[in-house]
């Protein structure tokens, strides 16, 4: 299948990388508002949390770049309908911008994948949750969030098995690029809805940034009834490159044990279709779990319950290469 591939960013670079060792899919296009292609070719070669691209590029002219499994066209259209989408079957936008899903539905081509939660897309898929419910039908599909996409499976087997009453999660997370390196004014985002955020604007390398966090809105389009009624939720920035953890507390209806809560982790993990849920004993810290393709790490050294009913857990994962490579699985699994 060919992808046209819109933005190449943080989460696009990871998706071009896995995708270059994946024979049933072809970037035959990338869609990038930097128009200056050597530039283009230098942050996808080099990289300062992955390292060197071991099949590097270089360039044709200035509307292609090439490595040993590829030829890419170069495009700087600030819209998706201006792009030649002749030889295209799927498109993945990893812009991070918002979206118009009616303008998006008219586009030609099979699918078109959106690497964050969006309620009006035809369907909102993470791996190990309802990607079974994926089929012809559906166009616009959200591949939800690097922090849903880490918690939802937890979430769901636990609520399969002992329902949950109710809990809270914090996401301790990386930086992102909106974020300041130094003091500076407050940050506004239209793709994100903020208009000033005083504390985004403050040192990223400097603080520990408090914030919200729409991981259980994107857990709920996908289990309607897993909510911010039922989940409270907060967001913890800290000074990392990549690599988030989430602290999950939850009170669940039907007492169990330890050991039967860490053997249902157990019998998951031996039993998965996919690269979803990873049991850790080892004494690691973040940047052990760095490119791992796991992206629900329960972190048995903290797993705990108190009274039968209230659950503690840790979950390890790595929020671009991990969240990338669910987006690559889900792509395969169409």
């Amino acid at each position: 299948m060919n992808i046209l591939l819109n933005g190449v960013g943080r989460i696009g670079k990871s998706l071009l990388r896995i995708i270059n060792n994946n024979n049933n899919l072809n970037i035959t296009t990338i869609n990038e508002l930097n128009t200056n292609i050597d530039n283009i070719i230098y942050s996808i070669n080099h990289d300062s949390t992955y390292g060197r691209f071991d099949d590097p590029f270089k360039k044709i002219d200035n509307n292609s770049i090439q490595n040993s499994r590829s030829i890419i066209t170069i495009t700087n259209y600030n819209s998706l309908d201006l792009v030649d989408l002749g030889n295209i079957d799927i498109i993945i936008d990893a812009s991070g911008s918002k979206v118009d899903i009616e303008s998006l539905k008219r586009l030609d081509v099979r699918y078109i994948f959106l690497t964050h939660p969006n309620k009006n897309a035809d369907i909102n898929i993470i791996l190990g949750v309802n990607e079974n419910k994926l089929n012809n039908t559906h166009k616009i599909i959200s591949t939800s969030s690097c922090n849903a996409t880490a918690l939802l499976p937890v979430l769901k087997l636990i609520d399969d098995n002992y329902t949950i009453e109710y809990g809270d999660i914090t996401t301790i997370h990386p930086l992102l690029n909106h974020q300041k390196v130094l003091d500076s004014s407050c940050i506004g985002s239209t793709n994100r809805d903020i208009e000033c955020n005083f504390e985004f604007g403050r040192s990223s390398l400097q603080n520990i940034i408090p914030s919200k966090t729409t991981t259980v809105d994107a857990c709920s389009y996908i289990i309607p009834h897993i909510n911010s009624s039922l989940l409270s939720s907060s967001s913890l920035r800290v000074p990392t490159d990549t690599v988030g953890v989430i602290n999950v507390t939850l009170k669940i209806k039907e007492s169990i044990s330890k050991e039967s809560l860490e053997e249902l982790f157990l019998d998951y993990e031996k039993k998965q279709k996919f690269h979803i849920l990873l049991n850790n004993y080892m004494p690691l810290v973040s940047s052990d779990f760095k490119a791992q393709d796991f992206t629900s790490i329960v972190d048995h050294r903290f797993t705990d319950l108190k009274h039968g009913i209230m659950i503690k857990l840790v979950i390890w994962y790595d929020n671009e290469w991990g969240y990338a490579s669910k987006v690559v699985d889900i792509i395969n699994n169409l």
